[in-house]
């Protein structure tokens, strides 16, 4: 583990004892460096690593004050599950329950940005954080990719890393809608919940750094499993509120 890590992990775990309270300052750069032993570049990665996670931030140009105690992923980067899991000190797990091919529907065909019709990949993932049950990812993948996909091992821990590492594909862009849902038979059996439980659903497009649709998918994340961070300003706003549909 790098040594920022090791500090992260640290102050990630006296903010959630509550060590730092939210609203609180945390200490100096100055400060951390010297209680840690480390040089403050050092520092500045560590704190960075927790404002990624929503855990700290800024307000004003004041020094980072703590903003939360839970396990949150931001969307200021774009991270896969795995990725942010390992990020925050947690251990994802995942595993293919099913994995075909099929003509697309004109909604997928309008997000990958493909001819209604044509050919993609669909796979059904449940995913895990710290052993349990949390996402039901469904993703349908561009015929472009699905090849390389298909050679995944079905247990592997992050498709992003190893997309990366076969064909050195970077998921560069994505546009994420959230929104609640009730848990249908299959969601509610892979996920230990009753059906008509509440979940908290992301619809997701994520593409290449050229700008081409990789993939498109329905996530359903188990009440209390996760929470999303976003932070805006009058001058940066990421977040866009839309009516249902």
């Amino acid at each position: 583990m790098a040594r920022y890590e090791h500090i992260a992990g640290e102050l990630r775990d006296a903010i959630i004892r509550g060590d730092h309270p939210i609203g609180t300052q945390l200490p100096t750069e100055a400060e951390l460096a010297s209680r840690f032993n480390a040089a403050r570049g050092t520092v500045r990665q560590a704190v960075a690593v927790l404002v990624a996670e929503g855990l700290v931030g800024t307000r004003q140009g004041a020094r980072r004050i703590v903003l939360g105690s839970e396990r949150s992923q931001s969307f200021a980067e774009l991270h896969s599950f795995a990725q942010w899991a390992r990020s925050v000190g947690h251990q994802a797990g995942g595993l293919v329950l099913d994995s075909h091919r099929r003509p697309s529907t004109p909604s997928e065909a309008v997000r990958l940005a493909i001819t209604p019709g044509e050919e993609v990949l669909v796979v059904v993932r449940l995913r895990r954080l710290d052993g349990e049950p949390v996402l039901v990812e469904r993703t349908v993948y561009a015929n472009w990719i699905a090849p390389a996909v298909e050679k995944l091992d079905p247990a592997c821990e992050s498709v992003t890393q190893e997309l990366y590492e076969a064909v050195g594909l970077v998921f560069a862009y994505g546009e994420h809608l959230i929104d609640a849902v009730a848990a249908g038979a299959e969601d509610a059996r892979l996920l230990g919940v009753r059906r008509g439980s509440p979940l908290l659903r992301q619809r997701r497009t994520t593409t290449s750094q050229e700008g081409r649709p990789v993939e498109c998918s329905d996530d359903r994340y188990r009440a209390g499993s996760v929470t999303f961070s976003i932070r805006n300003s009058t001058t940066a706003n990421s977040l866009v509120r839309r009516a249902g549909d």
